[in-house]
This record gives structure tokens, sequence and C-alpha cells, in this order.
């Protein structure tokens, strides 16, 4: 079941905050709700799009944390040895920065539309930033 609604430029995509896996990182952001920034393309990282947000501080705990997001995947950087940042993955990813590989909080997954992500990317990539908004379902 889909607790969340993704709503990435023309796109929406059913999601679910992955609670069991990392609960402060889903605790933070479902107070956020609905969070709304614009996305851009990646510039390390392979086919993903993403939110810069600089030395913004979540207070968030490393917790469920990959380099590798599936398509579909939504993980944030605490920030740190980079700026903090939120990652989408529409195919293959490998997380990285100006600084080398880093390890996000993988706590959103979408499940549904997947057709629609690289779709998503291609927008952002050729035709730039798009709005972006999690919300409640």
């Amino acid at each position: 079941m889909s607790d969340l609604r993704i709503i990435a430029g023309p796109f929406t995509f059913p999601a679910r905050f992955e609670t069991a896996l990392a609960p402060k990182t889903c605790e933070i952001f479902r107070k956020l709700l609905p969070y709304s920034e614009r996305v851009i393309h990646v510039r390390w990282s392979g086919e993903a799009v993403w939110i810069p947000l600089g030395d913004t501080d979540f207070k968030i705990p490393a917790e469920n944390q990959t380099s590798y997001p599936a398509p579909g995947h939504l993980i944030v950087y605490p920030g740190g040895i980079s700026e903090t940042e939120i990652l989408l993955g529409y195919g293959g990813v490998h997380f990285a920065s100006k600084v080398g590989q880093l390890a996000g909080n993988h706590f959103i997954t979408i499940t549904g539309n997947h057709d629609d992500l690289p779709r998503l990317g291609k927008k952002v990539l050729w035709e730039g930033a798009q709005s972006f908004r999690i919300e409640a379902a």
C-alpha cells in the first residue's frame, strides 16, 4: 500500500516510506510533508535526479544506507564530506560527488508507474529543473 504520492514534473508516482528500514529518516520527512522543491539532473551519479540542499541539516542519522539506489528509490545524504541532498534514481546509479563515492539513506520507494521514471529523467536532462513534491496520498 502506498502512503505517499510524488509529483515530479508532469508525472505522478505512488510511493511508501521505508519506516522499518529508516525509521528516524522517515519520521523527520513525515513532519515536512508536503515537501516541495525542484529536481535537477545529477552530475556524477549516473541516471538520477537530485535536490541539492547545501548546508541544510535535517539531523538525520545514518540508516539503511546505499551507494547504489535502484530505480524508484529516494535517498537522502545528510551532509558531511559533500552537501546535503536528496536523490531519486531512474536507472543505473553509483551515488557520488566531486569528492568521491557517497552513501545515502534509502527512505522512500516508488511503488508504481515505474515506466515514467526514465521519462522523468530525460525530461530533466534535456529540459531542465522540474517541480518535485512529496505528499501524503
